[in-house]
């Protein structure tokens, strides 16, 4: 028996990667996080497969279904939003199932931030203007921070930053980062990317504060920062330039 740990991806139902789709098809039991996991990703499950919603289950309870479906012989499908990389409460889970002797396996999805600047349509690293992208988040009550990880530190840098879970203190983000990007750096908010009612709003830090006062919008939204966003003026990368010689490319006469 495997617990199989699959990133469902932003949304978009047709956003899970084949393997992960295929894992889904295959497992007796699947164990979901019906908050942020949409219902059309289910529909790829087995006909007849138990479908367990962990949104209102702790930790405990998530665990006597894994010893539950071991005891059984039967393979979990283990659906979490997103990818199982960043933010995904999926370490502790992990460490359960080492100490019952559990086997597991991890299947990376599409990552939210990745969505998030597929539908702004914009890359996050631009030659010469930022080629570092932090994820991070604010403290809250899940956990909080390591001391030496603050907004203004990873500002600094000049990085895209692109923060998880913060939507709700956007005022505070502003005023940690105006001193240090300026009141024109560019902000992006992306609530719901490729979901049927996502929702983008573009500003700077001066002004996307009373942008989503006027939004309802949900503690998932992602909120990026920096200069790349509205990069317009920039160096070309070399990489495709006729002088930058290369394995792949034969050498200039």
């Amino acid at each position: 028996m495997t617990v199989h740990f699959i990133g469902a991806g932003p949304g978009a139902a047709d956003l899970i990667t084949v393997r992960g789709r295929d894992l889904l098809g295959r497992c007796p039991v699947c164990l979901y996080a019906g908050s942020i996991v949409p219902a059309d990703l289910l529909a790829y499950c087995s006909t007849g497969a138990r479908l367990v919603d962990t949104a209102p289950l702790t930790l405990d309870e998530i665990e006597v279904e894994f010893v539950s479906a071991h005891a059984a012989g039967q393979d979990v499908a283990r659906l979490h939003s997103g990818d199982l990389s960043v933010f995904s409460a999926v370490a502790e889970q992990i460490r359960r199932l080492q100490r019952r002797g559990i086997a597991y396996t991890l299947t990376p999805g599409v990552p939210a931030f990745a969505a998030a600047a597929a539908v702004l349509g914009r890359e996050l690293t631009v030659p010469e203007i930022a080629q570092s992208v932090v994820l991070t988040r604010l403290p809250g009550r899940a956990s909080q921070m390591p001391g030496a990880e603050r907004l203004q530190n990873f500002a600094g840098t000049g990085a895209t930053l692109v923060l998880h879970l913060a939507i709700q203190a956007i005022n505070t983000i502003v005023d940690a980062l105006t001193p240090v990007c300026g009141e024109d750096c560019p902000v992006a908010v992306v609530a719901r990317a490729t979901w049927p009612d996502e929702l983008i709003l573009r500003g700077t830090l001066a002004d996307i504060g009373a942008k989503i006062a006027k939004e309802r919008i949900e503690h998932t939204a992602i909120v990026l920062i920096g200069r790349a966003l509205a990069a317009e003026d920039f160096r070309e990368s070399a990489l495709y330039d006729p002088s930058y010689q290369r394995r792949f490319r034969g050498k200039m006469p």
